[in-house]
């Protein structure tokens, strides 16, 4: 079953020219173009998109025509993305990129064994805090885990970002893959060559594979999560100041090349490849209505597929408030073990894995759900999946509700009613590659290292009394002996 296709994706209009980079010149409230997949045009000045073609010998106000392509030139036209962007000076005009200096390190798009690991243990990190120097959002890019590689044009890389800066005079360019940005906290505004796109936690923002962008900071310290996709894109599931460093991402290594104009100067463009936003408080989740419930793919925002049908490269998938009123239902996620990878991080809130609590001397659990009987489903720990964190859930690797969680749900039996989960938003990476983990996430100090205790305590509550000699059959309360046929 397939999720409600999103009907709200908002692509920049870039309705009027700007210069700055620090974000000053925002508007309080961009305009933006509906639709997802679309073709989209706009002109910062009226009559710069020419006429009838996209290559005129001369192009409206003498600008130079540049095409990008999303896809390959003889894609089926369903498939085919790109744009035409008409511009002041073209992107070609800058000097040879060079190795950046000094490195970052900790960027990663060619997993092997020379630079990743793989394990089977479930694994979760603590938030990362804010760093003590000043770091933009390059800088304070790393590279959690990932699969494939990015010059063979199939895999993915899981990232996180913390940076406090922002992006003074450089643009940043991913020549590897599309990123999928999931703010945390902080908003950002990203300056594209399409546009501007002002994104707040519970947002998302895909910026495509060659386009260059800006992140400025105008809350100052952020946080947050990216996914890249090498080879393939996106899709709905089925149902500035004089002198730049352009910064590139190519291979999974950072090149700079100085340009003496801003990338951003295009003054009219029209195509369906473009940056976008969505608002994920507009996805309409989908549920059970009278017992079990479904798998998470009924909540996918985004999907990049494979040519396997119903295989993903990597989905994206979401966990919003809703309502919970399965009947005869164990209703947080139950146990399983999955032929995908997942790897999950939390926006806001906390996860659906819930453990009993009473309130007493009058406080109150902000992720507490009240259950109208006194009771309240807790679902946070002081020390377990926070905000800002993540947790990675490998191939096959069994997972599901703490210990906590299981015994409260099960004592409750059938007298849970209704309820409904609010103030959170977790959301999925989930890949049918296996991910190899970057050294510095699993020899980090955010590593939890008792994560696998919270199910150490589950107990068999297995009960079957029987005698039957003749079968050799002894079986009482599943702690005692049992007798197997000989």
């Amino acid at each position: 079953m397939e999720s409600e296709p999103v009907s709200n994706t908002d692509v920049p209009q870039g309705s009027k020219p700007f210069s700055k980079t620090d974000g000053a010149d925002f508007p309080p409230d961009l305009s933006y173009q509906s639709g997802f997949g679309n073709h989209f045009a706009s002109e910062a000045i009226p009559g710069a998109l020419p006429p009838g073609q996209n290559s005129p010998l001369i192009c409206p106000y003498g600008l130079y025509a540049e095409q990008i392509s999303g896809t390959s030139f003889t894609s089926p036209r369903k498939l085919n993305l790109r744009s035409w962007l008409y511009r002041i000076k073209p992107s070609v005009t800058h000097e040879p990129f060079k190795p950046r200096s000094p490195g970052h390190g900790r960027l990663v798009s060619e997993f092997d064994q020379s630079n990743s690991s793989t394990t089977p243990t479930q694994l979760r990190w603590r938030p990362a805090d804010v760093p003590n120097s000043p770091t933009d959002f390059i800088d304070g890019l790393y590279t959690v885990c990932g699969a494939g590689s990015s010059f063979l044009r199939h895999g993915f890389a899981i990232h996180m970002y913390t940076a406090n800066k922002s992006m003074v005079n450089s643009a940043f360019c991913n020549a590897d893959g599309d990123f999928l940005i999931v703010p945390q906290e902080g908003r950002l505004w990203v300056i594209t060559e399409c546009g501007r796109l002002q994104v707040s936690p519970g947002e998302i923002a895909i910026l495509p594979q060659g386009f260059r962008f800006t992140v400025t900071l105008p809350d100052g310290p952020s946080r947050g999560y990216v996914a890249e996709i090498f080879g393939t894109h996106f899709q709905l599931p089925d149902l500035g100041p004089i002198g730049y460093s352009i910064v590139q991402k190519f291979g999974g290594e950072l090149f700079t090349a100085r340009q003496d104009f801003s990338p951003f100067n295009v003054v009219a463009w029209h195509g369906n490849y473009v940056p976008y936003k969505y608002d994920l408080s507009k996805f309409c989740p989908y549920n059970t209505v009278l017992v079990d419930h479904s798998d998470p793919s009924i909540n996918t925002v985004l999907t990049a597929p494979t040519e396997k049908p119903g295989v993903a490269l990597l989905d994206f998938v979401i966990f919003p408030p809703r309502w919970l009123v399965a009947e005869h239902t164990f209703r947080p996620p139950y146990y399983h073990r999955n032929c995908m990878s997942e790897f999950m991080g939390l926006i806001h809130g906390g996860y659906e894995g819930f453990r009993s609590a009473r309130l007493t001397g009058g406080r109150i659990n902000p992720f507490a759900i009240s259950m109208g009987d006194g009771t309240f489903l807790s679902v946070a720990k002081a020390d377990g999946f926070l905000p800002g964190g993540a947790s990675l859930h490998s191939c096959m690797t069994p997972h599901g509700p703490d210990t906590q969680t299981y015994e409260a749900t099960i004592a409750r039996g059938n007298e849970a009613g209704p309820y409904k989960i609010t103030g959170t938003m977790a959301f999925m990476f989930e890949s049918c590659l296996i991910p190899r983990i970057c050294p510095w996430a699993l020899e980090s100090p955010l590593m939890d290292r008792d994560y696998y205790q919270c199910w150490l305590g589950l107990r068999s509550h297995f009960e079957c009394e029987g005698t039957d000699d003749e079968q050799g059959i002894h079986i009482l309360n599943g702690n005692d002996e049992t007798k197997i046929p000989a």
